[in-house]
């Protein structure tokens, strides 16, 4: 976790990127994920993200491929730094990978690192080859007593 105090105990529960000047990472690999102390640490409740604009690289052709992303995710006792996680999922623009690798990679190191009490996403992809692909996953069952309403992306209609 990036927040933890250094050797000086400066930096103690900081956000490492809020209000730099901060360049996008070339690579997932090489983004780091910012977490903060969750401020209602005892509260079940739900947090949503939304990327309507992601892109990675398609990994036979490196040509882009386009999705709309939805992270919804219960927090534990840390949530995501929301630049960070911007720089984050802009880092796949350079990434070669499968809808299905980046969507559920892009959840497990979420789940991962910040230790949510639930999390799940939504990748909804641009068709690629005519077809539009959507790849979900979560890391659980929702909790009892947790109100997820529907991600409310429509499937891909076309000009229809």
């Amino acid at each position: 976790m990036d927040t933890t105090p250094d050797a000086t105990g400066e930096n103690a529960g900081q956000p490492a990127f809020l209000g730099k000047d901060t360049p996008l990472p070339q690579s997932p690999e090489e983004a780091r994920l910012d977490y903060v102390p969750n401020p209602r640490s005892g509260a079940l409740y739900l947090v949503r993200f939304v990327a309507p604009e992601f892109t990675s690289l398609c990994p036979v052709t490196s040509q882009p491929d386009f999705a709309h992303l939805v992270i919804d995710y219960a927090p534990g006792e840390t949530i995501v730094e929301s630049k960070s996680l911007k720089l984050f999922l802009g880092s796949f623009r350079n990434h070669n990978g499968f809808h299905e690798e980046v969507t559920v990679g892009i959840g497990q190191r979420l789940a991962e690192e910040m230790h949510p009490k639930w999390i799940r996403i939504g990748g909804y992809w641009y068709p690629r080859g005519g077809i539009p692909i959507d790849v979900f996953w979560q890391s659980g069952p929702i909790p009892q007593g947790l109100w997820v309403p529907e991600q409310g992306v429509q499937t891909y209609r076309g000009r229809g």
